[in-house]
């Protein structure tokens, strides 16, 4: 017996509010989890930065939950409300943050009075500048503007979203997507708010890959080059970057892509090392790895730091594990290298959570950059639609096949009743 159009209707209706009610349940439930994560600062953080943006975020987090069922652009506003633009603006005015905020202004203050980038002979950790020379040009507006204008979370964040933002275009995602929920979850307000320094690593690092996956390999190679020059744990991308045009786009444009972020992390790093050359291996290699003479502050409980504590040998070991690690994920490459975005950003991800994990001082704030480039992958994904398909040499997307099967757009239509290739 043939269903009425009545109950086909019915059974339509029935099924679309199934769907609403577990799509609700889900984002209540995120919101939920991301109240209960930030309470926890409040409760257990020593810094009061994090307090605050606990507190802050914990009351737009439980507002989100209650509102999203009904209300789900609601929920979306309350969340950034209470998580970003509250905590990131009273932090801002009053002039408090992580001492990664003064680190960056404070270099970017000495590039443009001296040309150097670093404190000489540092005598204690706030002396101490971890990065990269790149990092300074990001504190250079506070140099100029002075005041809330330049504090450098605002132009972290702008650098951010910029390349995110261009990424997705690369990539023909043009709606904004899962962007303002990224902006809005744990993963990025926290560091907006109180630091800053790791968002534009990660948005050279978004904006690497969807070049890579769009079939612009100077691009890809210019944006790897900007991280390089910012952090050293920029370079496992260079590898997954180089391994996918590889696959996808041919050995010319891996090694266009390569050239390009050698050459121009050399132009970006080596003034400043030719002029500091002890203090950068000091304050950048040295001191985050616990062997500068002041102590680095990143002790997190990870794996490489409860090794390297163990005994003067414990140092040694979490060394070793922390290259083993980074060649597995090179053979990884080798053997089954990433064919599309997706799988290039996760690659990249497993590379740098062992990075973090073994190495021997880290911070559990470092993973959200793995989980950022996961998150922002899949928000660039479209169903049906294939970023990437190995073998082609041309750059550009492939387009879903229409309803029925025909042709991609840009494929040429087949005649009626020619055969199938």
């Amino acid at each position: 017996m043939t269903p009425s159009r009545a109950s086909l209707a019915f059974r339509a209706s029935r099924t679309s509010r199934a769907f609403r009610t577990s799509a609700a349940s889900r984002w209540t439930a995120g919101w939920l989890l991301a109240a209960a994560w930030a309470l926890s600062f409040p409760l257990f953080s020593p810094l009061g930065p994090h307090r605050l943006w606990g507190g802050c975020a914990a009351a737009g987090y439980l507002a989100a939950a209650a509102l999203a069922a009904r209300r789900p652009g609601a929920a979306l506003a309350a969340a950034l409300t209470g998580a970003v633009a509250v905590p990131l603006l009273w932090l801002v005015l009053s002039g408090q943050g992580q001492s990664e905020v003064m680190v960056i202004e404070r270099s970017g203050r000495l590039l443009l009075e001296s040309g150097r980038l670093y404190v000489d002979h540092p005598a204690g950790v706030e002396e101490y500048t971890p990065y990269l020379p790149g990092t300074a040009l990001l504190g250079i507006p506070h140099a100029v503007l002075g005041g809330p204008l330049g504090d450098a979370r605002l132009w972290c964040a702008a650098a951010l979203f910029g390349c995110v933002t261009a990424g997705r275009r690369l990539l023909g995602a043009e709606r904004a997507g899962w962007v303002p929920v990224l902006l809005a979850s744990p993963v990025v307000a926290l560091p907006l708010t109180v630091s800053g320094v790791d968002l534009p690593l990660a948005g050279l690092l978004c904006l690497a890959l969807a070049a890579a996956g769009a079939g612009r390999p100077v691009l890809a190679g210019a944006a790897l080059a900007g991280a390089c020059a910012l952090k050293w744990t920029a370079l496992p991308a260079v590898a997954v970057a180089v391994a996918f045009l590889a696959v996808c786009r041919g050995r010319g444009a891996a090694v266009r892509c390569a050239l390009v972020a050698v050459g121009g992390s050399a132009v970006l790093i080596l003034p400043g090392a030719l002029l500091q050359p002890a203090e950068l291996w000091r304050q950048v290699f040295a001191f985050p790895t616990g062997l500068a003479e002041v102590p680095t502050p990143a002790s997190s409980p990870l794996p490489g730091h409860l090794l390297a504590e163990l005994a003067p040998w414990g140092w040694y070991l979490t060394v070793g594990l922390l290259v083993v690690g980074g060649l597995a994920v090179a053979a990884s490459l080798l053997v089954r290298p990433p064919r599309t975005v997706v799988t290039a950003a996760d690659r990249l991800a497993i590379g740098l959570t062992l990075a973090f994990a073994l190495a021997p001082a880290g911070r559990f704030g470092y993973l959200a950059l793995p989980v950022l480039l996961c998150v922002w992958a899949r928000s660039c994904a479209v169903p049906g639609v294939s970023r990437v398909v190995a073998g082609s040499r041309r750059p550009g997307i492939l387009r879903p096949a229409p309803p029925g099967g025909g042709p991609r757009a840009g494929e040429p239509s087949r005649p009626p009743g020619a055969p199938q290739r």
